[in-house]
């Protein structure tokens, strides 16, 4: 079985993405850090034969996406072509809308109608993923809103995209939900913890943390994983700097790129 490919998620360098010509730059750069694929997400408004072109001219894979779930809701065949043209098979649901989050019934609404989509992109190859944030902790009577998901949704066409901050965040463990995920999911999320001076969770680097690192690589390899993109919403330094961390954190600890 083949270690899943380390990518960068383009979140973490969302000022760097707005225009055509900063993300042709970001692009350069990250392939100079040493990484060869990028998830897409909150980019500037540009062409999707654009962003192809300029991934293709810096020699990046588009690995999977970040995308708003009213696109799929009102626009899943835009979805489908632009996936199709990256030659991307992830469809990755950045976050649950805010109206389902606040009840039991909430969540298994989104569930079924997330499920119901991913059925529709599977008809072409592609697969919905899921990122979790911390909300999804919150317990709804004896079931976590991220239990209710797993039990709730079509295992054939909704994957999960496992965030290890945020589940750490939300008082589970990282590979234990990793584990959890076997077989529903091919792309996770690297993000490290770590405590400020002020004595508040923070985001780090990956290595840079306090999360079991040898742990969360060893799950992710048991599982299968295909892509883990390294994500760092907040970064306490230069964005790029921070990501190069990372990449020499996880090239250190055998990781592949």
């Amino acid at each position: 079985m083949k270690e899943p490919i380390i990518a960068v998620q383009l979140y973490t360098l969302r000022e760097f993405t707005r225009t055509p010509e900063d993300l042709k730059k970001t692009f350069q750069k990250v392939k100079e850090m040493g990484y060869n694929a990028v998830q897409v997400s909150a980019i500037g408004p540009m062409e999707p034969q654009f962003v192809k072109e300029t991934a293709d001219e810096a020699g990046l894979t588009i690995c999977a996406t970040h995308i708003g779930f009213d696109r799929l809701q009102n626009d899943i065949d835009s979805v489908i072509s632009q996936h199709k043209l990256w030659d991307c098979k992830y469809v990755g649901i950045g976050s649950m809308p805010d109206s389902y989050r606040t009840s039991r019934e909430g969540y298994v609404q989104f569930a079924k109608e997330a499920s119901e989509y991913g059925k529709k992109l599977a008809e072409h190859g592609l697969t919905l993923i899921y990122h979790n944030h911390n909300f999804e902790f919150r317990k709804f009577g004896d079931k976590t809103g991220i239990e209710i998901l797993f039990e709730e949704s079509d295992p054939a066409a909704f994957q999960f995209e496992i965030d290890t901050y945020w589940v750490q965040s939300g008082g589970a463990d990282p590979i234990e939900w990793i584990k959890k995920v076997q077989g529903r999911m091919d792309v996770v999320h690297y993000k490290d913890m770590a405590i400020s001076d002020n004595n508040q969770q923070i985001m780090a680097e990956v290595g840079e943390g306090n999360l079991n690192w040898k742990g969360i690589l060893t799950a992710c390899n048991e599982i299968g994983a295909t892509w883990c993109a390294v994500e760092q919403d907040v970064c306490q330094r230069d964005p790029f700097e921070s990501l190069q961390i990372s990449r020499n954190n996880l090239a250190a600890m055998g990781c592949r790129f």
